[in-house]
């Protein structure tokens, strides 16, 4: 398909659209080995070999999957172990996906593939404060300063954690299920978080990053991701370059 330059261009990463406009314009972008200098150039970067300063440039297709994983299942492309991995779960797509980030063997939910390490790298970033959302059954009834001592921040291995939001979803005789956002990404935390308080987490489910939801999707499958899918998971600010992907 078609698109104009300077887009293709940001989109595989080589600059801003902005400063492709300026490549273009400096004759340092050739088509087919003719420097072009037109901002309406429109290519088909399946057709057209592109070079930037006389090396080629390629457009591998971004992809981006929710993937519902099941417990059970290594968050890694491979496993000394031999125990099942996630990309066993999306044979499908004949590109390889990597995570971002991890989930627990035992902990299930939404988990994003993708080939965009750009896009990988920034939803990672503490700087950007990508929510992700969870969903713990916790052993016994967390007391409200329990609670409220998980919202402010508790001490796990020598490191105090940042602020949460804790919400209660549902309380029964002997089990708690709680909703827990947070924004980083140490190992095991929301387990170690309810654990320092004494009470065990049963079964772990992420359910969201940022505003971008797991929903009704069937345990084990997957589903691909739009712009306006991404765009909800960067819920405060949207990285420069990411603003290049999604336009």
């Amino acid at each position: 398909m078609e698109e104009r330059l300077q887009k293709i261009l940001a989109k595989a990463g080589i600059a801003s659209r902005r400063r492709a406009e300026e490549l273009i314009r400096d004759g340092r972008i050739q088509v087919n080995g003719q420097v072009v200098k037109e901002m309406g150039c429109k290519i088909d970067p399946a057709l057209d070999a592109v070079t930037f300063d006389g090396k080629p440039i390629t457009f591998e297709q971004k992809i981006y999957i929710l993937l519902n994983k099941p417990a059970g299942y290594v968050t890694t492309l491979s496993d000394p172990q031999g125990r099942p991995v996630v990309s066993d779960l999306i044979k499908e797509f004949s590109l390889r996906l990597f995570p971002v980030g991890r989930l627990d063997l035992d902990t299930e939910g939404a988990l994003l593939m993708t080939n965009d390490g750009e896009l990988g790298n920034a939803i990672l970033h503490p700087s950007f404060e990508v929510n992700k959302t969870y969903e713990a059954l916790v052993q016994g009834v967390p007391t409200a300063d329990q609670l409220t001592l998980l919202a402010q921040g508790i001490e796990i291995d020598g490191v105090r954690t940042r602020p949460a939001a804790i919400r209660v979803l549902q309380r029964r005789r002997d089990q708690t299920l709680v909703e827990v956002v947070i924004h980083e990404g140490k190992k095991r935390q929301v387990r170690k978080m309810f654990q320092a308080v004494n009470h065990r987490v049963l079964h772990l489910k992420r359910t969201a990053y940022g505003n971008l939801r797991l929903g009704a999707l069937p345990l084990g499958k997957c589903r691909v991701l739009g712009p306006n899918d991404l765009k909800k998971i960067f819920s405060k600010k949207i990285p420069f370059t990411i603003k290049n992907i999604l336009a």
